[in-house]
């Protein structure tokens, strides 16, 4: 008989693009259930995944009555379905998940670390966030930081004191190689995003201040000033009720006759293949997709010297690193790679054969399996 792992996130929208194809490789091996917030989201992940899901409202913020009842809910759940092991990630899930798998005593409580909030925190909702992680750690019984520097973190800031492993070298699913890369179909969608002879830089994220985009559009406006021949496409939603970006951000992204914001897009290989070069000056990261998914279809990429971004990027190998929240260093950069094209073109070379050789999705999923059927055969 299959052991059964349940595999829980906040929002469906992490089970759903973050594990892509990842449940679906697990319920080859064992029987894989899938909890999240309910919603169309969940109900994708059911289809395409075929395992079984459960949705359970769970908040993302703070909300003291609802996460209990949330908390009640899970413990119900665990009681019925007498998992071998619940495997989280996201903090609020996670928070959530190792309690009540500690409580109803799953023998095997995982979870991924993606990325930490609390170092970016000030006051009490620094220490908030520190106790809450403090207590996953706590009722898990193994701890998987996503990467090296995640990891570094948790003992720096004496989150814990277990033992914690990274699986493969670092990231949650990996990076499909072969969808990420410039067929010829993509670079016929990429045409209408190109114009020729304008230097392009690209950022795919959320528009919010954490991303940095405050910064990002500052400096492309001074540098616009300067030579007028450059763009910036800005490839992701808005969050304005949780981390709104200053007014005249948002005006210049709207306005500017540079800046081409393209909103949410269910495929955004086409706008990197459009581009140049990726630019990405994040203030806090577990391992970003995106930016090895720009490397993926060769773009190199300017990041912050941050976790994840720092593990991904070699300076001047396949990107650049930058100190987070400097808007100089930022600006050096950008002005570097318009200056620089034999630079550019070697760091072009680079950028995805680095990410293939360390991050494919098939090297993690197989270090993923493998970590489950040794902790697994000693339960």
């Amino acid at each position: 008989m299959s052991k059964k792992i349940i595999r829980i996130s906040t929002v469906p929208q992490s089970l759903n693009y973050m594990l892509e194809g990842q449940l679906r490789m697990l319920a080859g091996h064992y029987e894989i259930v899938g909890i999240s917030s309910p919603g169309d989201l969940l109900n994708e992940v059911h289809m395409r995944e075929g395992i079984r899901v459960i949705g359970i409202p769970m908040k993302r913020h703070i909300s003291p009555w609802k996460d209990f009842v949330s908390l009640l809910r899970l413990i119900r759940i665990f009681m019925k379905e007498k998992p071998d092991m619940v495997h989280s990630v996201t903090p609020k899930a996670g928070l959530l998940a190792m309690l009540a798998a500690w409580i109803t005593q799953v023998p095997v409580r995982m979870h991924t670390f993606t990325g930490l909030v609390f170092p970016t925190a000030e006051g009490k909702m620094k220490k908030i966030l520190m106790l809450a992680d403090r207590l996953i750690c706590y009722c898990a019984t193994h701890i998987n930081p996503e990467g090296e520097g995640v990891k570094r973190d948790l003992k720096d800031y004496r989150i814990t004191a277990k033992p914690m492993f990274v699986v493969a070298n670092g990231n949650i699913n990996g990076i499909d190689m072969q969808y990420f890369s410039r067929t010829a179909e993509i670079e016929a969608a990429a045409a209408s995003y190109r114009e020729e002879g304008c230097f392009t830089f690209c950022f795919v994220g959320r528009m919010v201040k954490d991303k940095g985009i405050n910064e990002l559009v500052r400096v492309f406006r001074k540098l616009y000033k300067e030579r007028s021949r450059m763009r910036l496409l800005l490839v992701g939603p808005f969050e304005k009720e949780l981390d709104p970006l200053f007014p005249e951000t948002e005006q210049a992204i709207f306005h500017h006759p540079g800046i081409r914001f393209m909103g949410w897009q269910n495929d955004v290989r086409p706008f990197f293949a459009a581009s140049d070069v990726f630019v990405f000056p994040s203030y806090r990261e577990g391992f970003p997709n995106v930016v090895m998914q720009a490397g993926a279809m060769g773009l190199p990429s300017i990041v912050t010297n941050i976790n994840g971004c720092n593990e991904i990027i070699i300076p001047y190998r396949n990107g650049i690193l930058i100190p987070s929240k400097d808007e100089n260093a930022l600006y050096e950069a950008m002005r570097y790679v318009m200056e620089n094209p034999r630079q550019i073109s070697r760091m072009v070379v680079n950028a995805r054969l680095m990410i293939g050789e360390r991050y494919e999705r098939r090297l993690v999923w197989k270090a993923l399996l493998d970590t489950y059927r040794r902790i697994l055969q000693n339960n």
